[in-house]
This record gives C-alpha cells, structure tokens and sequence, in this order.
C-alpha cells in the first residue's frame, strides 16, 4: 500500500538524452560535399600523393624535408580541399 503512495511523490524521470552527435567522417558524400566519390585519405590525391613519395625516395633524408616542402604542401591542399582535416 505505502509502495503506491511513495511513487506519486517520486520526481518524474528525466528525459531521455538525446542520440550523440555522429561524429565528422569525411568520407561520407552526404556529410562533406567536397568528397561526392567518398575517398578514404589513403586514396584521395593520387598524383600529389606519388609526387610528394617520389620526392622523399629521391633525396636525401637530412635535405628531402627542404626540398619536399613545395610537394607536401600541394598534397596537403589536395586533401583539405576534399574536406580532411589534416
């Protein structure tokens, strides 16, 4: 009987949360219209990508980060502009 009582007293129960934020995915078309194909970074900017490889290959590691620099930062273009944050 005091169970029945006691519950009308009781506070009314929260609401429950809401769904989480769907974390950023830049692969997903519908989420960054600047990647419609929905590329992964491992095969997003083929060219900028061999170019910026071939680059570190040929020089010499103690200099490739000085003559590289151009090439990377035309890769890192290439991705910021498909919607990556790099």
């Amino acid at each position: 009987m005091f169970e029945r009582i006691t519950s009308l007293w009781a506070p009314t129960p929260a609401p429950a949360p809401a769904a989480p934020a769907k974390p950023y995915d830049p692969t997903d078309p519908k989420q960054n219209p600047l990647n419609p194909e929905g590329l992964k970074p491992c095969c997003a900017c083929p060219q900028t990508k061999s170019a910026r490889d071939d680059c570190f290959l040929k020089n010499d590691p103690s200099q490739a980060d000085d003559k590289c620099k151009d090439v990377v930062q035309q890769h890192l273009a290439c991705m910021r502009g498909l919607g990556f944050k790099l």
